[in-house]
């Protein structure tokens, strides 16, 4: 764990760097990925994420990395190795950024032999700080951390990435019937447009439960480590065990509670798979 603990020392100064970076933004232009008017980037998502690379590069040359920009411009999501990779998303929440909300974060996570062993989420604009070492904890600006532990859905607040339903009609509808089952139930609802700040705001109780399909690594890859660390639990939505390549997740302060959101989601998606079948019967 010494070298993690040397490669953390090393990317800790550059993120904060970024940070102030960002802080001191104006005029910001947006582009839309593939004409997809949810799917934002600016120029800093791409020089924050370059400037990263190139410095990890030059410290680490045999490492590996997988940025959001960068698989962006090649298509294709390179293969998890065992050799040490950084995946980084540079600014997640872009959306919030370019309005102006704080809840807007820097991730950079490092993987080895496959498995999550360092997370760091900068959020500039409130200067918060979620860190995590494999097996040491979770910490927010220096102090430990700890997930919620709530384990009664009731009693839970759960944030929902409700704005990926756009995306296509298989989120539209798997989103629209498990919200439809669940607004009934738990005490309230979020929706805070930002992976890595959900996730996080679990890890330091803030929230007791977040979901979101349809990701991907570097949307995960250092704030699912930060919430385990914290005592939190995250599977994969659909019952498998969590994919950090392909992540479509559940995150909860407890495996209870975990088990009480999936029992009432898989009947919502029973629901939505007897509807399916109901209407292409009845197609002429």
């Amino acid at each position: 764990m010494e070298q993690v603990r040397q490669y953390y020392d090393f990317i800790l100064p550059l993120i904060l760097e970024a940070g102030k970076v960002l802080t001191t933004v104006e005029n910001i232009e947006i582009e839309f990925k593939k004409q997809e008017p949810w799917n934002l980037v600016t120029e800093y998502d791409r020089k924050v994420e370059a400037v990263l690379i190139e410095k990890i590069k030059r410290a680490y040359p045999s490492h590996k990395h997988i940025g959001e920009e960068e698989t962006e411009c090649k298509g294709v999501i390179p293969k998890l190795t065992d050799d040490p990779t950084w995946i980084i998303d540079p600014i997640d929440g872009t959306a919030n950024f370019v309005r102006s909300m704080p809840l807007t974060g820097i991730s950079v996570g490092l993987i080895i032999n496959k498995k999550q062993m360092l997370g760091i989420v900068y959020l500039p604009f409130v200067n918060e700080l979620f860190t995590a070492i494999k097996g040491e904890g979770a910490f927010l600006n220096g102090k430990r951390i700890y997930a919620s532990g709530c384990d009664d859905i009731d009693k839970s607040i759960f944030s929902y990435e409700i704005s990926i339903a756009r995306r296509n009609d298989h989120y539209y509808n798997m989103y629209m019937y498990r919200f439809k089952h669940l607004i009934r139930i738990v005490q309230g609802f979020r929706s805070l447009g930002c992976v890595v700040v959900s996730l996080c705001y679990v890890a330091c109780g803030r929230i007791d439960a977040y979901q979101c399909d349809g990701l991907y690594p570097w949307d995960v890859a250092a704030s699912t480590l930060i919430l385990t660390e914290a005592g939190g639990y995250v599977t994969d939505s659909s019952g498998k065990e969590f994919d950090l390549m392909d992540p479509n997740f559940l995150a909860t302060s407890t495996e209870q509670l975990a088990n009480q959101y999936m029992v009432i989601e898989r009947k919502a998606d029973e629901e939505l798979l007897n509807a399916e079948k109901e209407k292409r019967s009845f197609v002429p």
